[in-house]
């Protein structure tokens, strides 16, 4: 019988599963997600890759855990950043500002480099419920700011935060350019409220 390292097989097992989301993350970060594969990640966690089967059932299975994670990392994150802040403009200001300090930590390109690798067509719905769980504080801060088109005013949203994630990427001052998003951002989100 297999020796297990917590007090039930079921936390064992959770336990084991987190050992290779580990191991799997930090192979995607230092080498980005084409390293990500079975033997890799058996290597990097110490396992027998046979033993990864019993988790995952290949590589791309094991890839969308990852994405899940991620997705459920940053959503904490967004979450969090806002979680006592009422006033919806005030709520768009820090998601702006949580959401560019994510890219400013560099983890961003993770998600970037896990997006170029296939996912199995049964988990992608689960992958798209992530993105709107992400999402969904956005949207409901920007359809309490009264806002006619809350989905416009996403969208020119996304085009402002996309510019100063690039401009970030480059290496210009992160915080310079949060604040510069945050200021032309909320200037014409407050203008379409008014109108």
């Amino acid at each position: 019988m297999p020796k297990i390292s917590a007090p039930t097989i079921h936390e064992h097992r959770e336990l084991r599963r987190q050992q290779l989301i580990s191991a799997s993350l930090e192979l995607a970060l230092d080498e980005g997600a084409g390293a990500v594969t079975v033997a890799a990640v058996a290597k990097k966690a110490g396992l027998a890759r046979s033993s990864i089967y019993e988790y995952f059932a290949s590589s791309a299975d094991l890839i969308a855990d990852l994405i899940i994670e991620e997705l459920d990392y940053y959503s904490n994150r967004l979450a969090h950043a806002i979680v006592d802040v009422t006033d919806p403009f005030e709520k768009i200001e820090h998601w702006i500002a949580e959401g560019l300090r994510y890219v400013a930590d560099g983890r961003h390109m993770l998600v970037k480099s896990l997006n170029t690798i296939s996912t199995p067509e049964s988990r992608k719905e689960e992958i798209s419920m992530g993105h709107r769980k992400m999402i969904a504080p956005l949207r409901q801060a920007l359809v309490e700011t009264g806002i006619k088109d809350p989905v416009a005013a996403a969208a020119f949203l996304s085009s402002v935060t996309d510019a100063a994630s690039i401009r970030i990427d480059a290496g210009n001052e992160a915080e310079l350019e949060i604040q510069s998003a945050i200021i032309f951002a909320l200037a014409g989100l407050r203008a379409l409220a008014r109108n």
